[in-house]
């Protein structure tokens, strides 16, 4: 007598065997984005530096490609058995693993593209200077100082677009158009001083919690008014693009382009 609760050719036990490799591919793929999220919540938090997160979001990277490897491999075993469920939990495996793959493989790919510079500014033979900022950078690694004509040479080549705003008012309402474009950009404001028209803030980053700061100058020309703007990181020797996206951000909304 067969004593066996289950045989080998049971249907049941053949889709149970089926969802084995997909349903083990889309476990790597979550704990793969369990580690990426954490790479930045840990440094946000504290739990560890900038430099450790970096490691772990290259091992989130790595876990991404064992998911969707695996997840390949569940699909042509769901494929071969003719198991659709087999196939939705693979490919939703295939999904997640490749995102999680893509976003740091993106990012060193923009860090390897562009240049090696974390401050960015729209006048680079006269960038507004911090003056209530540089307290709150005193344990950050990146100088509040500019770094000069090679930081400006470089800026040049990678953002040749990044430059002075001329606007059609008189610098009173400049001023108080860009503190209101500030704060709607969710800066925190850390000085604003009309008589000199100099906005100083800082904002942070969502993922890492990366704090860069930046001021505003602006300048009084006849009935129009110039608008310039640096934004740089405390730490890090490359922005990855963030400070320049911030700078275009800001002014696209100032000329309410956006």
């Amino acid at each position: 007598m067969d004593t066996n609760n289950e045989k080998p050719d049971n249907p049941a036990t053949i889709k149970k065997h089926v969802l084995i490799f997909p349903t083990l591919s889309l476990v790597v793929a979550i704990i793969a984005a369990l580690v990426l999220v954490a790479a930045g919540l840990g440094t946000r938090i504290g739990l560890w530096n900038f430099r450790t997160g970096f490691t772990i979001l290259g091992y989130g990277g790595y876990s991404g490609v064992i998911a969707v490897l695996a997840s390949l491999a569940g699909i042509a075993a769901s494929i071969r058995k003719k198991s659709f469920m087999g196939g939705i939990i693979a490919f939703l495996a295939l999904v997640v693993g490749a995102t999680v793959f893509a976003l740091p493989l993106s990012w060193k790919l923009s860090a390897q593209r562009l240049p090696r510079i974390h401050d960015i500014t729209t006048d680079i033979a006269n960038p507004p200077g911090f003056v209530a900022v540089p307290p709150l950078r005193k344990d950050a690694p990146n100088s509040a100082e500019y770094g000069g004509p090679e930081v400006a040479a470089k800026q040049l080549q990678a953002y040749p677009d990044i430059k002075t705003l001329v606007l059609s008012l008189p610098a009173d309402q400049a001023f108080a158009l860009a503190l209101d474009t500030a704060n709607k950009m969710g800066w925190t404001i850390e000085a604003t001083v009309p008589g000199e028209g100099r906005i100083e803030a800082t904002d942070t980053t969502f993922w890492f919690g990366f704090k860069d700061d930046i001021v505003v100058r602006i300048t009084p020309a006849g009935n129009r008014s110039l608008v310039d703007v640096r934004s740089e990181s405390r730490v890090g020797i490359s922005d990855v693009g963030t400070n320049a996206r911030r700078i275009r951000a800001f002014l696209k909304r100032l000329e309410g382009r956006d």
